[in-house]
């Protein structure tokens, strides 16, 4: 399902991080966008110790 975004957590944590700060405003809109589910980026990510801020718009 995750077509335009690694497997690798560590990888797919990159590649979202920085499309978080250069092209999109909310996790929501890359979600839309690249046609992604949020609720299983978000749990992949917490898998390996990371959280969405949403404030900063990153996973930390």
């Amino acid at each position: 399902m995750q077509t335009g975004l690694p497997k690798d957590a560590v990888m797919r944590l990159s590649v979202v991080n920085t499309k978080l700060r250069d092209v999109y405003h909310t996790l929501e809109d890359l979600c839309e966008d690249m046609d992604v589910d949020k609720e299983e980026i978000v749990s992949s990510l917490r898998a390996i110790g990371y959280e969405y801020d949403e404030g900063i718009r990153q996973f930390v």
